[in-house]
């Protein structure tokens, strides 16, 4: 593919998805990529585009690939500012295997802003019963359950994200985990690190059985006022617990792991189909072992078919390359590095996992409208016909693929 850069090869991509336009075009922000397979062996690629991160003209867009990754047709915009000015972000597909709909979710600004225009909307959706090809108009929406942290009038939409493709839970639903933060009615006009933010999960009940795409029943878990939290080491009364993924035990049980504050990267397990969660802790190496280390960025967990785990992560408390923190964004996110874990028969800590190993960095060159440096933050992941496929946006500006070879995950060899 063509690009105005060489810069995008720097961390050796097997697969290009995007390369935008320009330094500083309307497609120069490219982040959050989640790409799915379909029955029909294509692979739809789905991110939140725009000039710029939380620009006017933000929007969620798709790309289709019917080579299996090798080219990709250009992207079209499947919800935002093009049918009513309001931006579309942090969208998250579903494909239904047994029919091949695929169902995607996004959050829908609808005017109010809260927290931030980007994150305070309503989780509306599109479905495609032709392989992504076509789509239905807009339907929405989703409710999402209020909580202690929601805005007192519940007219304003929550503020939210969900950033990985939900799972199939043991019993047959499917379970997406988000961010919630609270309100700036509750919290106070602060900064977006000292507001509460909570670990939060929809549970599509009877999306893999519905015949009719709006007849979708959709719960909040857990009950209650308030979900996973883990406090700020200098607030204890703030929590700051983003960004989760969640991932089946063989034990029936379910993990889900968060971004935090703290340095290291936490979890919580639940022994219910995700109804209800224990109390998250820092997520270790091995029980008693050392936490693993990470900045507040995506830290998302996989589960491999052989039985493994994939950790993907950037392996610092957040003073990499100088960083002053957990939240100096800028300058740790990077290098990527990846751990492989194995299940082992703990009641408490139920993975073990082995070394990191770095597998691509962005050399701290900054690009893109924002000049930034991190790389594989917001990616996805799955296994295809004997293949790993990793998906990441490359400083959030170029979208690239890597194929996960079996050198790399070697530690803990099934």
């Amino acid at each position: 593919m063509d690009c105005y850069t060489d810069e995008w090869r720097r961390t050796k991509p097997d697969l290009t998805v995007y390369l935008p336009g320009g330094p500083d075009s309307r497609d120069s922000e490219n982040q959050h990529l989640l790409v799915v397979p379909t029955p029909e062996r294509t692979f739809l690629a789905f991110w939140t585009q725009a000039t710029r991160e939380n620009a006017p003209d933000q929007r969620c867009v798709l790309s289709r690939s019917e080579d299996q990754g090798e080219t990709w047709s250009e992207p079209i915009e499947i919800a935002g500012p093009a049918t009513d000015g309001r931006i579309a972000s942090w969208g998250f597909p579903v494909v239904v295997p047994y029919t091949g709909r695929v169902y995607f979710f996004y959050n829908k600004n609808v005017g109010v802003e809260d927290v931030r225009e980007d994150t305070t909307g309503e989780c509306r959706y599109r479905w495609s019963d032709d392989d992504g090809r076509t789509w239905s108009d807009e339907h929405g929406t989703v409710e999402i359950r209020a909580s202690a942290l929601s805005h007192p009038n519940p007219e304003v939409p929550p503020s939210w994200i969900c950033y990985q493709v939900p799972i199939m839970t043991p019993e047959g639903a499917v379970l997406a985990g988000f961010t919630r933060w609270a309100s700036r009615a509750v919290a106070g006009d602060v900064g977006l690190f000292e507001l509460d933010s909570e670990v939060w999960f929809l549970r599509f009940e009877n999306i893999l059985t519905a015949e009719d795409p709006m007849a979708l029943k959709v719960s909040t878990w857990p009950h209650g006022a308030h979900a996973l939290r883990v406090p700020r080491p200098d607030d204890q009364s703030v929590s700051v617990a983003q960004e989760p993924s969640i991932q089946p035990l063989p034990d029936g049980r379910l993990i889900c792991v968060m971004r935090t504050l703290t340095g290291s990267i936490w979890f919580a397990l639940s022994g219910d189909d995700g109804r209800s969660w224990d109390d998250p802790r820092p997520l270790r190496y091995c029980p008693g072992g050392p936490e693993i280390n990470q900045p507040i960025a995506p830290c998302p967990l996989y589960r491999l078919r052989d039985g493994r785990y994939l950790l993907v992560f950037h392996n610092n408390d957040g003073t990499a390359h100088g960083g002053s923190g957990p939240a100096d964004y800028r300058l740790n996110r990077r290098p990527a590095f990846i751990a492989t874990g194995r299940y082992i028969d703990d009641p408490d800590h139920p993975i073990i996992f082995g070394r990191p190993r770095e597998i691509m960095d962005s050399a701290g060159v900054p690009v893109g409208p924002n000049d930034r440096t991190e790389v594989a933050t917001y990616t996805s992941f799955f296994e295809f016909e004997g293949r790993r496929y990793l998906w990441y946006p490359d400083r959030k500006h170029f979208l690239l693929g890597r194929i996960v070879r079996g050198s790399d995950v070697q530690d803990w060899a099934h």
